[in-house]
This record gives structure tokens, sequence and C-alpha cells, in this order.
């Protein structure tokens, strides 16, 4: 209820603004409704959304995988976190823009570099995320695994990944807000469809209700996935845990 509330207060505070600013400058949600419902007779709008949807899926499974791996790799090993801080460092401050450029120019522009480009932007947050969860696992949970003689495979799946648990549905969380934002770029900058490419051609004919009808289109398709699907996974992995009176 609460947060059918909130929307509402967003689109009430939008539409007034609007009336301040001038529907030139800010359409009121009717004009870009308008909008989204013209996109959406010719098939664009669908289109586009799911060419965003898939680079956002592709990336964001790459990232998580491999990012989960790293950081729990690094939070056991001492030697490997040494060797591999430097390099999150500099991916962590490298900006995003910056490794997209390098992927098109390198690969050309082509989905596998802009698939590469997102994935490894959104890396080191899910490394750093996974080797902060690694290094503070529980080591008597280890030692009783040790004691009982469990096979590597079976204390993995029962002793440490569900204290990781809470940490890789951070890590998803955050980054599934922060991945799409950096598609849209990669598609802003190279590719010939999807929502980056449709606000990019919005922006050169100085269409206002189309850049917003896109963009507010696929933020809400976000939030139902927020909502729907990672909150209540991140729920689940932590009911485990005792909670704060």
């Amino acid at each position: 209820m609460m947060r059918l509330l909130s929307v509402a207060v967003f689109f009430v505070t939008w539409w007034i603004a609007s009336l301040f600013v001038g529907s030139a400058k800010l359409p009121p949600p009717p004009d870009v409704l308008q909008a989204i419902i013209a996109q959406a007779r010719t098939g664009a709008l669908f289109l586009n959304l799911g060419a965003t949807l898939a680079r956002v899926a592709v990336s964001f499974v790459l990232a998580m995988a491999l990012g989960t791996a790293i950081g729990y790799w690094m939070g056991r090993q001492r030697v490997a976190d040494r060797l591999g801080d430097p390099w999150l460092i500099v991916l962590l401050n490298l900006p995003a823009l910056v490794i997209i450029v390098l992927a098109y120019i390198w690969a050309g522009l082509t989905e596998t570099a802009a698939i590469a480009a997102i994935a490894i932007n959104k890396l080191p947050t899910a490394v750093v995320t996974l080797r902060e969860g690694t290094r503070a696992l529980d080591p008597s949970l280890d030692e009783m695994a040790r004691i009982f003689d469990f096979p590597r495979g079976k204390a993995f799946r029962h002793v440490v990944l569900p204290q990781l648990a809470p940490y890789i549905a951070a890590a998803s969380r955050s980054g599934l807000a922060l991945i799409w934002k950096i598609v849209l770029v990669a598609e802003f900058l190279g590719r010939p469809n999807g929502v980056g490419f449709e606000i990019g051609v919005a922006f050169q004919l100085f269409d206002i209700p189309l850049l917003l009808a896109y963009s507010l289109t696929f933020a809400a398709i976000i939030f139902v996935i927020e909502t729907a699907l990672v909150q209540p996974f991140e729920a689940r992995l932590s009911r485990w845990r005792p909670r704060a009176a």
C-alpha cells in the first residue's frame, strides 16, 4: 500500500511540475502515456525492451557468476586477495564510459563487446561484496564441518552458502540497479536497438515524450522485478538469521 501511495505521489508531483515548467520541457503523464501507446502499437516498444532486457540478463548472470567465484576465492586466500586488490581498485574507479568505449574500439561495435563491457563494469562490485561476505564467515562452523568430516561440496552447500546468501542477495540487488544503467550507455553508444538506442534517437530529435516513454517503461519493469523477485529472494535467503527485537 505504501509503495502504491509513493508511486501516486510521484505522478502527482510530476504533473504539477509540468504545469509550472511547461509541457515543452516536461510533458505531463498523459503525453508520455500517448507516446508509450504509440510505440507499443508499432511493436517497437516490445522489441527494444526485449533487446535491453536480454543484455541485462546475460551481463548480470555473467558478472554475478564470476564475481561470486572470484570474491569467494579472494576472501579465502590471502595471496589471491593481495594480487587481486589492485585490479579491484582500478576497475572500481575506472568510469563505465571508458570501459565501453575501449571495448567497442578493441572488439568493434558488436554484441559481444557490449556484453563484455557491461559485465566488467559490474564485476568489481560483486567481487568486493562477496569477498567481505567470505571474510565474515563463522570459523566455528567451518571447524564443525571438519570435525563431522563433511565432504567439501556438502560443507559448501550447507555451511558456507547459507552464510553467503545475504551477500549474494545484496550484490544481486545493487547489481541489477547498476547494470541496466550501464546497458543503456552501451546501447546509446553502439547498438542498433534497445532502450538506450531509442533514448539516443529521442535526444537527437528533442522528443522528450519519447525519451520519457522508454525511460519510465523500462524503469517500471525493473521496479516490478525488484519487488516481485529480488526482494522476496533476499528475504527467503535471510530467513534463517535471527531478527533484531
